[in-house]
């Protein structure tokens, strides 16, 4: 019975979750957004949708399980505002960085989320390639955005969401059939300072049959700067093709990073992934693989290298949905200071998949007493003819390999960088191109120098 004081109507009033300050900020910016942004038809539909799930759902906190280890509602405390396009100033700051030198790379510059021709190279393309700046691309309604949001997570995914609705500027990257790229290209993200500001950089790139390409993305940015990064990059990789992605992420010290890759992978590919974490206070990495065509092999190998109070997130799906196929992740953690480290990887193994062979392995090194690693494997399997696995372990230096090499002569420090160098090595070394891999080697040992 109704407690005779209370209207019908206040008992069964609807309860709506009180939006943070940094809700609120996202909320007014996308409503502020709408009538400006580029792009009609399905891509307004595209960004309508995403808007409409992110002012419904909101930030995840730890109670969504794909967010349990990382509750961005609490941690992300305030948004920051849209950025301006890139001055002249700006465009100056970042005109030297080069996380990879010496590497003869096709470089895209992208500064604060928006590409900026001046910086990159985008004359005298190789026979097959295309390369279109996104915002221009959404302007004049370009075929190839068409693609845009068509490989998508099963379950809401606020980072996702997020840079869906302020879809706006970025890279169009298109391979045809047998294009050979010898040249890598390399993707930079560059956020100048000194204010803190956010970006929502979207890159799309298509791979064709039998297509062969390097590509590396790197992101960077100064220290001491609480900008937000999110970034998505939608790949698919055609039949016969193969392509080798390297992956650096250097944010500044006070960065928040989100980063969420959706891959679609054909039939008889190649697929090689090589994420390496070294910056941001706050950082996400989610990766969805799909397989779409049989005999296909993707492989994972990543490496995070964390200290003070960082927390790095990296959740992969691998959806193995056609027979015949392969995967293997492997993921290295070495974890100093008060650094929290995340894997949650799952392999799905669709109904009718038979002959998969996926294989997931996560390693935590913990370089102090209150370094945190959380990992969490997952298999879900709905085929009978399969082989799979995964593991998962945590543990500190081992102390008598520690001692034969300083019985030795080597000191403690370099001793300790020695093993953990041999740790992380694991992953960096799996780098086909040897630029990039001595590249991310010598960032791991500029690392290992500033240990205390």
């Amino acid at each position: 019975m109704p407690h005779p004081g209370k209207p019908r109507d206040a008992m069964n009033a609807e309860l709506k979750p009180v939006r943070t300050p940094a809700e609120q900020a996202l909320a007014a910016a996308i409503e502020a957004g709408r009538a400006r942004l580029p792009g009609g038809g399905s891509v307004a539909k595209l960004r309508e949708k995403a808007a409409t799930s992110f002012l419904a759902s909101g930030l995840p906190h730890r109670r969504i399980e794909e967010w349990k280890y990382t509750d961005l509602r609490a941690l992300m405390r305030e948004a920051a505002p849209l950025a301006p396009p890139p001055d002249a100033g700006a465009i100056k700051a970042v005109k030297a960085l080069d996380p990879f030198p010496g590497i003869e790379a096709r470089r895209l510059v992208l500064v604060n989320g928006a590409l900026v021709p001046e910086l990159s190279d985008l004359k005298a393309l190789e026979p097959g390639l295309t390369i279109l700046p996104l915002a221009r691309a959404l302007a004049e309604g370009h075929k190839l955005t068409e693609k845009l949001g068509v490989i998508a997570p099963e379950t809401y995914d606020a980072a996702l969401a997020l840079n869906t609705a302020f879809l706006n500027d970025g890279i169009i990257i298109a391979l045809e059939k047998g294009a050979k790229i010898e040249k890598p290209i390399h993707i930079l993200h560059c956020h100048p300072g000194p204010s803190p500001v956010a970006t929502f950089a979207r890159t799309l790139i298509l791979i064709g049959a039998s297509a062969r390409a390097t590509l590396i993305e790197s992101f960077l940015g100064p220290n001491g700067v609480g900008y937000q990064a999110n970034s998505a990059l939608e790949l698919y990789i055609g039949d016969d093709s193969a392509l080798d992605f390297v992956r650096l992420q250097a944010e500044g010290d006070a960065a928040l990073h989100l980063s969420t890759l959706l891959t679609e992978i054909g039939a008889r590919a190649q697929f090689s992934l090589h994420p390496v974490t070294l910056g941001a206070a706050l950082s996400r990495f989610s990766i969805l693989q799909r397989f779409a065509g049989e005999g296909t092999e993707a492989n994972l190998a990543a490496a995070n290298l964390l200290r003070g109070r960082q927390h790095a997130d990296t959740t992969i799906v691998v959806d193995h949905a056609t027979p015949g196929c392969s995967s293997r992740e492997l993921n290295k953690s070495a974890l100093d200071g008060t650094s929290r480290g995340v894997f949650q990887g799952k392999i799905i193994v669709r109904r009718g998949a038979q002959k998969t062979d996926a294989r997931m392995a996560t390693h935590a090194l913990l370089l102090s007493d209150s370094a945190e690693s959380d990992n969490k494997p997952e298999l879900e399997i709905f085929a009978d003819d399969v082989q799979c696995g995964h593991g998962a372990t945590s543990g500190a230096l081992d102390d008598n390999l520690k001692f034969y090499l300083m019985a030795r002569g080597i000191p403690e420090k370099d001793a300790e960088a020695l093993l953990i160098q041999s740790f992380v090595g694991e992953a960096i070394e799996t780098i086909p191109h040897e630029g990039a891999r001595d590249a991310l080697t010598a960032a791991t040992q500029r690392w290992l120098g500033e240990r205390p």
